[in-house]
């Protein structure tokens, strides 16, 4: 599978590359959090960073400051591939900042990601650029809007999250 989302954005590839080497720390202005799981890397953005989102795990495989950064699946994840964000240059003041992701999807990954997960990437990085534009320029100059499907899938996960919460007192053992 590839799977590409890219934005022209109106200002310089140096201000937008800028958010890009902040991703994943606690001043990102990139990832769209907290609407969406936070993005938590183990170190600053560099070659062996590991975290994630949620339950999509990486590592950090490559990366140019400032131009592209790209992280590779774990195993557990079940995709084989990567997803990587660069930008390019298009003159002095504005750029295009791209994301892409490649890879193969194996085990339960198969059934979910046509399903969900597809869906809810898309609707992550489309939220993502909106935040580089934003940043960037002060606006939004087309929002993206997310679909029926993609706000369904966010309100039966907020619904399960709520309904497996840990108790807000530990149940001593006494008790039963």
């Amino acid at each position: 599978m590839r799977n590409v989302h890219e934005r022209a954005i109106a200002a310089a590839a140096t201000d937008v590359g800028a958010l890009l080497d902040l991703l994943g720390s606690e001043r990102d202005e990139l990832w769209p959090a907290p609407a969406w799981p936070p993005m938590r890397l183990d170190r600053p953005l560099s070659v062996g960073a590991d975290g994630g989102h949620d339950a999509i795990r990486y590592v950090v495989s490559a990366y140019e400051p400032g131009r592209r950064v790209e992280f590779r699946f774990h195993p557990v994840t079940g995709l084989d591939g990567f997803h990587a964000l660069e930008i390019e240059p298009i003159d002095r003041e504005s750029c295009t900042l791209r994301h892409v992701l490649a890879g193969q999807a194996r085990g339960r990954m198969r059934l979910l990601m046509p399903l969900a997960v597809r869906w809810l990437h898309d609707a992550v990085v489309e939220d993502l650029l909106d935040n580089a534009e934003r940043a960037t320029t002060g606006s939004v100059a087309r929002p993206y809007r997310h679909s029926r499907w993609v706000r369904l899938l966010r309100w039966l996960a907020a619904r399960r999250q709520r309904a497996v919460r840990s108790p807000k007192a530990p149940v001593s053992p006494a008790a039963h």
